[in-house]
């Protein structure tokens, strides 16, 4: 069986790091990623995608990547449960395992 996923898009803000108490490092970063299609008005519409990276993933993701870069994300799909005021919600995320910088909005507005 296989579970991965590869997809661009913009981070929609400067990616943080939070520390475990077990000292592992991670980030959640969404990513916004526009469809190939336009909808029923003309209009292009965007996913915008929760991920989670963990240890070096997450370092140099948050070292050298802010809001509006565009990025390579390679990972896997994993569902998890949630419990709202109403019960139990499923949602879905991905787990990046490689990132990709692929060019930073400063360097597009430099030009």
């Amino acid at each position: 069986m296989l579970n991965q996923v590869v997809f661009v898009g913009r981070l929609t803000k400067d990616p943080e790091i939070i520390t475990s108490e077990s000292g592992k490092k991670r980030t959640r970063i969404i990513v916004a990623v526009n469809r190939g299609f336009k909808n029923m008005d003309g209009i292009y519409e965007t996913d915008f995608i929760p991920c989670i990276l963990w240890n070096a993933v997450a370092e140099n993701t948050c070292e050298y990547c802010h809001k509006g870069d565009i990025i390579g994300v390679k990972g896997r799909i994993q569902t998890s449960s949630v419990e709202d005021e109403k019960g139990y919600k499923n949602y879905v995320e991905i787990i990046a395992e490689k990132i990709t910088f692929l060019s930073s909005k400063k360097q597009e507005t430099d030009d």
